[in-house]
C-alpha cells in the first residue's frame, strides 16, 4: 500500500491541561465528596446539578470580551449564534439558578453542588484546566449567623475528610475591616478607591515573603526588587501605613482579644465596625457550639479572595508537619475557602440578594492527604476467578455471586489465555486471591485457592522450580461447600 492510501491514524494524545483519572484517584475523590456531602446533609443543605455550560454572559466577571469569546474560557457559539461558556466555577451557575427560580425557592436557598470546572489559561505543574470543586452556599440569607454556620461547615468536613484537630485550622478575616482602617485613613470606599484598595491587598498579600518592611514599601510609594522590577505602591501616608501594618497583626489566638484590638484600629469608620460587631456574633455562635480556637481563629492577614467578597471571609488550611523526600518542610496551605458575597445574583434581578459560601478543590485537597498519609484504604482488589474450564463458565459465575453477596469483590475471568495468562491477569491486577476449579474439582466439591501475596512473599525463598512444585507456596483446596468463607479467610 503506498503512503498516498494509508489509512489515517491519529496520535493517542491528551489535551495539555487535562488529566486521566485512574481507579484509585476517582474512588478517593468519591470518598472526598461524600464525606463532605454527609455534612452538608446533616446540615439541611439540598444538592443540586447545573449543566456544564452556561450562556457567556451569566458568567459574571468572567464574561469574555465581545472581540475575544474564548479568554479565560471555553467558549462557542450555539445554533442561535448565542456565546456558550463552559462553567468557570460552581458560583456563577448557581447564581443564575437563583435568579430564575427565585419566587419558587424557599430562601434561604441551601445547596451544595460538586462538578468539574473548566478554565481555559495556560497549565502549568498542578494547574488544570480542568479539574473538580466541592460548594455548599446558603442564598438569601443575610447575618453572620449564615457566616457562623459556613465557618462550621467548613471545619466539620476537615474532620469527616479524616483529618484531626491540630492538623486543620479555619482562619476568619472581614472585608470590612479592612476597609473601615483604608477609610479612616483616607481611601474612599468608592469606585475611585478601589485600585488604591486593590494595591494594599496585593501587598498585603504579600507579607510571608516580602516581610513588614517590603510590605511597608508597598503600601508607600513603592518597592525596588532584587532584578531590578519596580512595583509601584499604594500611595498610602505614614498613618495609613501603620494602619495597615498593625491590622495585618491584630491577631491573637484569643478570638475576644482579637475583637478588641480591632476595635481600636478601626476607629470612627461605620463600616469597620459593622465588620467588628459580625465576628463578635460569629465569635458568639462558634463559642456555643464548642468550636474553639484551635479548629476557628480570627486572622487578619488573611486577604486572598478580600476583593470578591463583600464581608466575613475564611480559608481553611492544614497545619500538619510534611515533608518532602530529602526532610524539607512542605507547606500546603490553603485548601479551601468561602465567605459572604451579596453581589451576584443582584446582577440578574437588581435587587440586593445576600449570600455565603464555601468551596474547596478537591485535587488540591486529596494532594495534601495524601502527603499527610490520611488517605483512607483503598478498594480492594477483586478475587479473580479463573476459567479453568470453559464448559464450566455457569458454574464460575455462580461462585462469584455467592462471593458479591458476602461483600466480596469478585471478577470471573472472560478474557483469552490458558491458566497461566489468567494468573498473570491476577498479577497485573494485584489480586490477593485466586480461586481454581476445573471438572475434577467439581466432581469432588472442591475448590483451589491461591494466596497471590503470600506466594510471592514465599518464592523468594525458594530456590529451584523443583521446590516450587514440592512445596505449592500458599495454597489450599477447601470444600465447595464452604469456600466463601476459606477466602474471607485468606484474605483477612
Amino acid at each position: 500500500m503506498s503512503k498516498k492510501n494509508k489509512p489515517f491514524r491519529p496520535k493517542a494524545r491528551r489535551p495539555r491541561g487535562f488529566e486521566d483519572k485512574p481507579a484509585e484517584l476517582l474512588r478517593a475523590e468519591r470518598r472526598l465528596i461524600e464525606a463532605a456531602f454527609s455534612v452538608y446533609d446533616l446540615h439541611g443543605f439540598e444538592p443540586l446539578q447545573t449543566p456544564a455550560f452556561e450562556y457567556a454572559d451569566a458568567l459574571g466577571k468572567f464574561l469574555p470580551d465581545e472581540d475575544r469569546p474564548n479568554v479565560g474560557v471555553f467558549a462557542l457559539q450555539d445554533d442561535d449564534e448565542q456565546w456558550l461558556s463552559l462553567r468557570y466555577d460552581l458560583t456563577a451557575p448557581l447564581a443564575r439558578f437563583v435568579a430564575e427560580n427565585y419566587d419558587a425557592l424557599a430562601k434561604p436557598y441551601r445547596r451544595y453542588q460538586a462538578g468539574s470546572v473548566y478554565r481555559n489559561e495556560k497549565p502549568g505543574p498542578g494547574r488544570f484546566r480542568e479539574f473538580v470543586q466541592c460548594d455548599a452556599d446558603s442564598v438569601g440569607a443575610a447575618g453572620p449567623a449564615a457566616d457562623a454556620e459556613m465557618i462550621m461547615l467548613a471545619a466539620d468536613v476537615m474532620r469527616a475528610a479524616g483529618l484531626k484537630d491540630g492538623q486543620y485550622a479555619i482562619r476568619v478575616n472581614n472585608r470590612k475591616l479592612l476597609d473601615g482602617i483604608l477609610e479612616s485613613s483616607g481611601v474612599p470606599n468608592t469606585d475611585e478607591g478601589a485600585v488604591q484598595r486593590l494595591q494594599v491587598l496585593r501587598a498585603i498579600d504579600k507579607l510571608d515573603r516580602l516581610g513588614a518592611e517590603g510590605v511597608e514599601a508597598l503600601l508607600g510609594e513603592g518597592r525596588e526588587d532584587e532584578s531590578g522590577d519596580y512595583t509601584k505602591g499604594a500611595g498610602l501616608n505614614a498613618a495609613g501605613i501603620k494602619a495597615v501594618l498593625g491590622f495585618t497583626t491584630a491577631s491573637d489566638t484569643d478570638r475576644g482579644q482579637t475583637i478588641a484590638a480591632l476595635e481600636t484600629l478601626v476607629g470612627t469608620s461605620e463600616r469597620g465596625m459593622d465588620g467588628v460587631k459580625e465576628l463578635s456574633m460569629i465569635d458568639s455562635i462558634l463559642t456555643s457550639t464548642g468550636f474553639g480556637p484551635d479548629r476557628v481563629s480570627f486572622d487578619t492577614s488573611i486577604v486572598r479572595g478580600l476583593g470578591y467578597y463583600t464581608g466575613p471571609v475564611f480559608e481553611a488550611e492544614l497545619l500538619a508537619d510534611i515533608r518532602d523526600k530529602k526532610g524539607r518542610p512542605v507547606r500546603i496551605g490553603s485548601i479551601g475557602g468561602g465567605g459572604r458575597y451579596d453581589d451576584l445574583v443582584s446582577r440578574f434581578r437588581g435587587q440586593a440578594v445576600p449570600a455565603t459560601g464555601f468551596s474547596f478543590g478537591v485535587s488540591r485537597f486529596l494532594t495534601a492527604l495524601e502527603r499527610m498519609d490520611a488517605l483512607e484504604q483503598s478498594v480492594k482488589p477483586p478475587v479473580i476467578i479463573c476459567a479453568f474450564d470453559r464448559s464450566l463458565m455457569g458454574q464460575y459465575f455462580k461462585m462469584a455471586e455467592e462471593l458479591r453477596a458476602d461483600g466480596i469483590r469478585a471478577e470471573v475471568f472472560v478474557g483469552s489465555g490458558n491458566v497461566t495468562k489468567q494468573m498473570k491477569y491476577a498479577d497485573r491486577r494485584n489480586a490477593q486471591v485466586a480461586v481454581l476449579m476445573g471438572e475434577d474439582e467439581l466432581a469432588k466439591g472442591e475448590v483451589t485457592l491461591k494466596d497471590l501475596y503470600l506466594g510471592a512473599e514465599m518464592a523468594k525463598a525458594i530456590a529451584s522450580n523443583e521446590e516450587w512444585k514440592e512445596s505449592r507456596p500458599a495454597q489450599e483446596t477447601v470444600s465447595r461447600d464452604h469456600f466463601v468463607a476459606a477466602v474471607k479467610a485468606m484474605l483477612t
